[in-house]
């Protein structure tokens, strides 16, 4: 797999919202005195920090979402309220946005079709985590606040057209000859500007979005497999990002140095380790976990203990009945302080397709049976997972509880194989959040357990969306107080 890093360049940003930022790295989000005009800006300035900031909202939206889709709770065992996910909210549209239309701006005005086609990604993956957090958001008046102070939001019908069309245009630009002599180099921190790996991004990031609409009737499940049939062919092409020696990865500064020093922290999941440890998913063939286990969790109980994570909102108790004894692993694939956060992997591309051709074979999410295409993406994306996290999967992939063969494929092992690989990505509440929260899907899944004393007014009930920063509360009231839902509402696509 292919390494991406991040070259440690100064952060240039926009007058327009007052976000002037400069530094020795992409990571300095200070306000110097001497502000930088959008005009002596080049694109190659902005490309970096849009790229970073892209990541830190998803970082942002998973330390939210990862308690509502059980891969932690907090001290191993606490249970997140409604939440603002305002650090999301910041990293979208304080230093996203107004960046991106400064590129989109002058690509047109160079002719830069590749620079302009990136870009249209990068939105597309911003408004869709946005309007995935909180349904209708701002967008067709944001990013140009000296016109629309207030901007009104659009709805999230309206923002999954823009996201197509953003995409459809990305991949007609990534397409053509670009004769403008700009070429996309180390500023672009994921790809170092392989336009083939952009293209391949943009029809992965596609199927995504579409299967968040094959419920709701708007897309199909064939619409899906057109696009990714065209996406990711392999691990090289993981749209990831690795943190320098120079910096720390924020998982394990959350995970790891917190807990170390005795301050708050995040550990897994009963969830989580229930499908790795053989409980959920008994295996056949004697082994006692997932090899991937190892890679990221540590058991501090002696050799031979069985691997237990906490109930969500219990007492640190895992479903036994025994103390939870797992951790995330100083050093594991997610919590190592250069460890990388990924947006969409090569994995999950095929995840995507096993359940695309599943349901386009006629499959419900209680029936046993699939075509060869859905079984061979299935089994694919498993190899994916394994040899990204760079563990030996070959035992794992031959045991009869994970190799059951096509006419024995259930919807239920394809999402827990992508509930797996897609560990502490904010993807798995929308895959939640699609089926409803069904244990028919995602096998012994339960509500955070309710406490007697306590006053959470949402007890017994899921949460579905985000709630509305305070901060654009306050800024723009009466927009957002006509858009104002309980968490416990249903996103559009979710309806």
């Amino acid at each position: 797999m292919m390494k991406k890093t991040i070259k440690t360049v100064a952060i240039l940003a926009l007058l327009i919202l007052g976000l002037n930022s400069c530094g020795d790295s992409y990571y300095d989000i200070n306000t110097p005195a001497d502000a930088v005009s959008k005009d002596a800006l080049d694109m190659k300035d902005l490309m970096g920090p849009v790229l970073y900031n892209t990541v830190v909202g998803q970082y942002g939206a998973s330390t939210v979402f990862g308690n509502y889709s059980q891969y932690f709770g907090s001290y191993g065992n606490g249970a997140a309220g409604k939440s603002e996910v305002s650090s999301t909210w910041s990293s979208v549209y304080l230093r996203v946005m107004p960046n991106l239309k400064i590129i989109k701006e002058k690509a047109i005005a160079q002719n830069a079709k590749h620079y302009e086609g990136v870009a249209l990604i990068i939105e597309a993956l911003n408004i869709g985590l946005a309007t995935d957090i909180w349904d209708a958001v701002p967008y067709s008046q944001a990013a140009n606040p000296s016109e629309y102070p207030h901007p009104e939001f659009d709805s999230q019908e309206q923002i999954y057209t823009a996201i197509f069309t953003n995409l459809d245009k990305a991949i007609q630009l990534l397409q053509a000859a670009d004769d403008s002599f700009i070429t996309i180099g180390n500023e672009d921190i994921i790809y170092q500007g392989d336009i083939g790996k952009w293209l391949r991004a943009a029809y992965t990031i596609k199927a995504r979005y579409q299967l968040h609409l094959v419920q709701k009737g708007i897309t199909t499940a064939n619409d899906v497999l057109t696009n990714i049939n065209n996406g990711f062919t392999s691990n090289d092409d993981n749209f990831l990002m690795n943190y320098p020696e120079t910096d720390i990865n924020p998982w394990y500064q959350n995970t790891i140095l917190t807990r170390q020093t005795g301050n708050f922290y995040r550990a897994p999941n009963d969830q989580i380790i229930s499908y790795l440890n053989g409980s959920s998913f008994p295996f056949q063939s004697g082994l006692e976990i997932d090899p991937r286990m190892e890679a990221v969790y540590e058991n501090e109980d002696p050799i031979g203990t069985p691997w237990r994570g906490a109930m969500n909102g219990g007492d640190g108790t895992s479903s036994d009945g025994e103390l939870a004894n797992t951790y995330y692993k100083d050093g594991g694939y997610y919590t190592s302080a250069t460890a990388p956060i990924a947006v969409i992997t090569y994995a999950e591309a095929q995840f995507i397709k096993a359940e695309a051709a599943f349901l386009a074979g006629g499959g419900t999410t209680t029936s046993t049976g699939a075509n060869a295409d859905a079984y061979a993406a299935y089994m694919t994306g498993i190899a994916a997972n394994m040899d990204q996290l760079d563990v030996d999967g070959s035992a794992y992939m031959a045991d009869g509880a994970v190799d059951v063969g096509a006419s024995n494929l259930t919807l239920q092992l394809i999402m827990k194989e992508k509930y797996i690989a897609n560990t502490l990505n904010p993807e798995t509440y929308n895959d939640f959040r699609r089926y409803n929260f069904s244990p028919d899907v995602f096998k012994d899944l339960a509500l955070r357990l309710e406490d007697d004393d306590s006053d959470d007014e949402y007890q017994g009930q899921w949460f579905r969306r985000g709630i509305y920063p305070s901060s654009e509360r306050g800024t723009n009231p009466d927009v957002v107080e006509a858009l104002l839902q309980e968490p416990t509402v249903d996103v559009w696509w979710a309806q």
